[in-house]
């Protein structure tokens, strides 16, 4: 670092750096050590030629397999090695894929493309447009400090991710988990920069740091989508996977499963499965700093320089308060009146969580903050930096998890595993089950992984003489899991969209609560289902 004190590091704009964040940068966009580059610069030219090579060994191979599902199946493999390798944007690289199934006749264009019209995708987009608002405007900044100004929380950043961890999953039991992770990642994101000018005013980060590769903020981030997920499983309504498995295992069974029944039963699991996940975030992404010293004081100057809230911010609380309501309103339905109620399918229906999510973010250009200049709280300029490739490569994740059922993909891999493991016990199928939910998870959306494994392991149970309750609602619960790439989970592709999260981290984090998170429903599930009856 040079001595001349005319030309000092320049500074780090700490709140445009996570503002502008991206699914993608360059070498030459990060600040990395010279061991980093190195390794960065290997992985990333590796995929150049590993992705295609890959792709053509396995379209090669003589499997016995319809031409259709092999050709799937080697492409998917390809843009695997794309996303983990990022030779090209994870975007991009999703794109490829999607051409590929077009070029190489898995799907005719129209059908491979009507995928990018799911309303999770529209989701991200009004989500997305309120979390730019939130932090132009700085009320994502507020909640922060909030949450910072919480007896016993501010002080420790392990503390403060553990407590922000718990929000999320409350939260995530009744609303959807993507509109849960879509909602708090401002605040996330808040917090982080509030950490970050803390490091950096107390000079324990160099002047021109990187604070979107703060170990404090994958840990955070990756802590906001993977506690959705976990908290998900609440309650029936908390994910669609959780509907889906419901439906099909009560026609399948004939067994019933009531809201409290579920909860009884998923509750000890939640909980346990929170506490791990804690560990597994904090070991291997541990913070910077572990006490935030005179935190207290410094939240007190920092929330007096706030002052009062400015009509652009009162205009942005409007418009998340509102989208907040109505994605709440029919998980409150649900415990009122019962997922079979007529209103609640009624009410579900029509307040479609992107439909909400864009009505919502439409409200940002219609609510003005100088009605004479006709000046509105966004404008399109605004809407625009939005991180567009997150929802691009969601979608393509979506195309694949639909192409994975239609061809039979899925179904065929699950049958011919089946029966090369001849599978008999109990024990056997539950493991089975979750294991193949997780792995169909990763390369697919969750709700994806439920609709098409469940139905594969029912008769697989009833053919092995087995009741297919336990084993059908294991893949149920594990369908939610899927946490090492981006397009796994739709919270997972908003954390990483929020730049903060390198693949490589979320690969690291997410292969290891996968093993541990499976390995707890796999040990307790059955045992809660003994102790609660359900089903019974």
């Amino acid at each position: 670092m040079t001595t001349d004190k005319s030309e000092p590091p320049t500074r780090t704009d700490v709140d445009k750096a996570l503002l502008g964040g991206a699914t993608y940068r360059s070498l030459g966009e990060q600040k990395l050590s010279l061991a980093e580059e190195r390794f960065e610069r290997a992985r990333r030219t590796t995929g150049l030629w590993l992705a295609p090579l890959v792709s053509i060994i396995f379209l090669a191979l003589p499997l016995d397999m319809a031409a259709k599902q092999q050709t799937l199946a080697g492409i998917l493999l390809g843009v695997i090695v794309l996303w983990i390798t990022e030779p090209v944007p994870i975007p991009v690289g999703g794109f490829i894929g999607v051409a590929a199934i077009v070029l190489l006749g898995v799907a005719p264009a129209a059908d491979a493309l009507a995928p990018f019209g799911s309303s999770t995708v529209f989701t991200f987009i009004g989500a997305f447009i309120l979390a730019q608002a939130m932090l132009k405007y700085g009320l994502a900044r507020r909640f922060a400090f909030f949450i910072l100004s919480l007896p016993g929380v501010g002080g420790s950043t392990f503390k403060l991710i553990a407590a922000f961890g718990g929000i999320t999953c409350l939260l995530s039991a009744f609303v959807s988990n993507t509109a849960t992770v879509a909602m708090l990642l401002p605040t996330a994101l808040g917090l982080l920069a509030v950490i970050a000018k803390m490091l950096q005013d107390r000079g324990l980060v160099a002047e021109d740091f990187d604070p979107l590769r703060l170990r404090v903020g994958a840990a955070l981030v990756l802590m906001l989508a993977y506690g959705a997920s976990v908290g998900g499983l609440l309650t029936p309504v908390g994910s669609p996977p959780n509907l889906i498995g419901r439906g099909l295992i009560e026609e399948a069974t004939g067994e019933k499963i009531s809201f409290a029944q579920w909860m009884a039963t998923a509750v000890p699991i939640c909980l346990f499965m929170f506490v791990v996940l804690v560990a597994v975030l904090l070991l291997l992404n541990k913070p910077e700093i572990r006490q935030i010293e005179g935190v207290e004081e410094y939240v007190r100057s920092e929330r007096a320089q706030l002052g009062r809230f400015s009509r652009a911010e009162k205009n942005t609380l409007i418009a998340f308060g509102f989208t907040v309501t109505l994605w709440i309103f029919p998980g409150v339905v649900a415990v009122v009146a019962g997922t079979d109620a007529s209103v609640y399918e009624t009410i579900s229906g029509r307040l479609n969580e992107g439909v909400v999510a864009v009505l919502g973010a439409s409200l940002l250009f219609i609510l003005p903050v100088d009605w004479k200049k006709r000046e509105y709280t966004l404008n399109w300029s605004d809407a625009a930096r939005i991180d567009w490739g997150t929802i691009m490569l969601f979608g393509t994740g979506i195309i694949f998890g639909s192409l994975l059922e239609d061809t039979g993909l899925a179904k065929t891999i699950g049958e011919s595993s089946s029966d090369a493991l001849g599978l008999g016990s109990l024990f056997a199928i539950t493991a089975f089950a979750v294991v193949l939910a997780i792995l169909v998870s990763e390369t697919t959306s969750n709700t994806a992984a439920a609709a098409v494994v469940v139905p594969i392991i029912i008769p697989i149970a009833v053919a092995a003489g087995v009741d297919p309750f336990v084993p059908a609602l294991a893949a149920t619960f594990a369908a939610s899991f899927g946490f090492m790439l981006p397009v796994s989970t739709p919270q997972n592709a908003i954390a990483y969209g929020s730049g903060v999260v390198p693949i490589t981290k979320m690969i690291r984090t997410g292969i290891v609560f996968d093993i541990a998170g499976g390995l707890i429903i796999l040990l307790l599930l059955p045992l809660m289902v003994g102790i609660t009856g359900i089903g019974g």
